[in-house]
C-alpha cells in the first residue's frame, strides 16, 4: 500500500493541508504575540507615567502611599510593583526585593522572576524617577499560559483530524482506484490472450479514468481494425499470387514434361515472364503503399504544379484512349502549384484515367478536372460515363486488393485506388466517390497550401 499512486497522493494531500494549516496558524500566532505584547507594554507604560505623575505631585512618600494603596485594591499578583529609593530598598509593592535580574538602565525588560519561590516570566518596564528613586511595574506572562495552550492544542487537534481524514481518504481512494484497476486489468489480459473484442470498461461521467478507457478503447478499435486489415490482405495475397504462380508453375512444368519445339517454348516462357511480372508488379504496389504510409516519402515534397501534371498524363493516355474510341479530355482550373510530392501525384492520377478507361466502353466519354476549392484544397476529377460502382460498395475500393463485381473480370490486383487513397492522405487530403448518371466520378483532394505555410 505504502507504494501505491493513490497511497502517494493522499500524504501529498495530508502534507498539503499540513502546510496550509501551518500558513494560516502562524500569521494568527505572530498577530497573537504582536497584540498581545504590544497592548500589555502600553499598559505597563501607561501605569509608569501615571506613577511617575504622582511622584512629582506629592513626592516620594506619597508614591509610596498611592502603591500600597493600588496593591490592596487589585486582584493578587495582578500587577507587580516596586517602589525603591536610590539604594534599591523596597519602598512600597508587592515584591520583597529588587529583583536582581533586571537591568540597569530604564526600559521595557522580559525576564524570570523568583514568585513565591517559583520562577515566572515578567514584563517588566524599569523608570528611573527623580532624586534617584526606581519604579518596576510589571505583569506575569504566565497569565496568558491557558490561552496559548488552548491555541496549540486546537491546532495539534486540527492536525490529528487532518491526518486521519487523509489516510481514511487515501484508504478509500486506493480502494476505488483499484478497483478500476482491476477491472481494466482483466480486460487488457483479455486482449493479449487474443480477445481483441474485448473493451475497457467505461461509467457515466467525464472522469480521468472514463477519458483514459475512451480514449484507449478507441485505440483498440484502431488495432482491431488493422490486424483485420492485416488478415485481410494476407488472405487476399494469397489469393492473388496464388493464380500467377500456379500459372507459373504450370506453364514451367509442361515445357519440362513435353519438351515442345523451341516457337512454342519461347511462347510458354514469355507467359511466365508475364505471371512473374504480375507478381513482381504486387509487390511493388505493397512496397510503395508501405512507404506512403510511412511518411518517407513528405522529405521529398516541392512544389508541383497540378495543372500540367494532370496534362502530362492526359497526354500519356490519349493514345489508348483512341484505341478504344473514348473522347478523353482535361479542363485545367487549379491555377496554382502546390506542395507535394510529383512522383506519386503522377501515380495516382495514372491510376485513376487507367481505372476509368478500363471501365469505360468504346465511343465513352472521360473527363479529367483539377479546380481550387473554396477552402484552398485543389481537386483533381476523373468522371466517366462508365457502368460505375454500386453505394454499397463505394466505401471499400480503397481497400487493398478489394475487387467489386465490376472489376472482378478485368485485369488488375485490386490496389489501384488503394495507392490513389494513401497518396491523398499524404497530402492531408482524401478520396471522394459519386455518382456520375451514368458513370462514376472520383474527386482526389489535396492540400493546396504553398512551402511558407506547410
Amino acid at each position: 500500500m505504502v507504494r501505491s499512486s493513490a497511497f502517494s497522493l493522499a500524504v501529498g494531500y495530508v502534507l498539503l493541508g499540513l502546510v496550509t494549516l501551518a500558513l494560516f496558524a502562524a500569521p494568527l500566532w505572530y498577530a497573537w504575540r504582536v497584540t498581545i505584547e504590544d497592548g500589555r507594554t502600553e499598559i505597563l507604560q501607561e501605569d509608569t507615567r501615571r506613577f511617575a505623575e504622582v511622584f512629582r505631585q506629592i513626592g516620594p512618600d506619597g508614591l509610596a502611599a498611592f502603591i500600597d494603596e493600588r496593591v490592596r485594591m487589585q486582584i493578587a499578583a495582578e500587577r507587580l510593583l516596586l517602589f525603591c529609593d536610590p539604594a534599591l530598598k523596597p519602598l512600597a509593592g508587592n515584591l520583597e526585593a529588587w529583583p536582581p535580574e533586571v537591568p540597569a538602565a530604564p526600559g521595557v525588560y522580559t525576564i524570570a522572576v523568583s514568585l513565591g519561590g517559583h520562577p515566572v516570566d515578567v514584563r517588566l518596564v524599569r523608570t528611573a524617577l527623580p532624586g534617584g528613586y526606581n519604579l518596576l511595574v510589571g505583569r506575569d506572562q504566565t497569565r496568558f499560559a491557558p490561552i496559548q495552550q488552548r491555541f496549540w492544542y486546537s491546532l495539534a487537534a486540527a492536525v490529528a483530524v487532518l491526518c486521519v481524514v487523509g489516510i481514511f481518504g487515501g484508504f478509500l481512494v486506493r480502494r476505488a482506484v483499484l478497483q478500476r484497476l482491476d477491472k481494466i486489468s482483466r480486460t487488457v489480459s483479455g486482449i493479449v490472450h487474443g480477445d481483441l473484442g474485448r473493451r475497457l470498461p467505461t461509467n457515466e461521467g467525464q472522469d480521468e479514468f472514463n477519458t483514459l478507457s475512451g480514449t484507449i478503447n478507441r485505440m483498440l478499435d484502431q488495432i482491431e481494425q488493422l490486424v483485420h486489415g492485416v488478415s485481410n490482405v494476407s488472405n487476399a495475397i494469397a489469393h492473388d499470387l496464388r493464380t500467377p504462380l500456379a500459372e507459373l508453375r504450370s506453364r514451367l512444368e509442361e515445357l519440362s514434361v513435353t519438351r515442345p519445339p523451341t516457337e512454342e517454348a519461347f511462347a510458354e516462357i514469355d507467359g511466365a515472364v508475364a505471371d512473374v511480372d504480375r507478381v513482381i508488379g504486387i509487390f511493388n504496389a505493397l512496397l510503395r503503399l508501405a512507404e506512403i504510409d510511412t511518411g518517407v516519402r513528405r522529405s521529398g515534397f516541392v512544389e508541383v504544379d497540378v495543372d500540367e501534371l494532370a496534362a502530362k498524363a492526359v497526354e500519356f493516355y490519349l493514345p489508348a484512349a483512341e484505341l478504344k474510341g473514348i473522347d478523353l479530355s482535361f479542363v485545367g482550373k487549379a491555377g496554382a502549384a502546390i506542395w507535394g510530392d510529383p512522383v506519386l501525384l503522377a501515380q495516382a492520377l495514372a491510376n485513376l484515367i487507367d481505372n476509368a478507361l478500363k471501365f469505360t466502353t468504346e465511343k465513352g466519354l472521360v473527363r479529367v478536372e483539377t479546380r481550387r476549392r473554396d477552402d484552398g484544397a485543389v481537386e483533381v476529377l476523373v468522371a466517366d460515363n462508365g457502368p460505375g460502382i454500386p453505394d454499397v460498395e463505394k466505401p471499400h475500393v480503397a481497400e487493398r486488393f478489394y475487387r467489386g463485381d465490376t472489376g472482378r473480370h478485368t485485369p488488375g490486383v485490386g490496389l489501384g485506388l488503394s495507392v490513389v487513397d494513401a497518396v491523398a492522405r499524404l497530402h492531408s487530403g482524401r478520396l471522394e466517390l459519386a455518382d456520375n448518371d451514368p458513370g462514376l466520378r472520383i474527386a482526389m483532394i489535396v492540400d493546396g497550401r504553398s512551402k511558407a505555410v506547410a
